[in-house]
């Protein structure tokens, strides 16, 4: 797979330098995430397309012979079970090629990660007041 080393600029830049198959992958994710997280503004950080709102939410990324979800150590690790099934890391998760990606279990990690964040985001102005 031969991608561009210029660093894109936007999401559909990013997902428009992979052959067919994998965007077609990409795009599946990239709209689950965006209807679970509908008010997440869409990047690229890092390099690769990012989900952020209140702080990084997700990334994703596309690799020759797999999908790579970035939800974070504890988006891993809430869903360890779910996830033991692909190959992880602490913050992440490959979905192979050969495999259906797991939508709806990507739409319950992402809507975690977006109430952690606002949760937290919450609790920095009651810290800050109570100061």
């Amino acid at each position: 797979m031969k991608k561009s080393t210029a660093t894109p600029k936007t999401i559909d830049e990013y997902i428009a330098a992979f052959p067919r198959e994998v965007r077609a992958r990409l795009k599946q994710l990239r709209k689950v995430i965006r209807e679970a997280a509908p008010g997440a503004e869409e990047r690229i950080s890092y390099r690769i397309p990012t989900f952020s709102l209140c702080g990084n939410v997700v990334h994703f990324a596309g690799y020759e012979r797999h999908v790579g979800f970035y939800p974070g150590p504890s988006g891993v690790k809430k869903f360890a079970r779910e996830l033991s099934v692909y190959a992880s890391a602490k913050g992440s998760v490959q979905f192979p090629h050969d495999r259906p990606l797991p939508l709806d279990l990507v739409r319950k990690i992402v809507q975690f990660r977006l109430e952690e964040n606002l949760a937290k985001y919450a609790n920095r102005g009651k810290k800050a007041r109570a100061t």
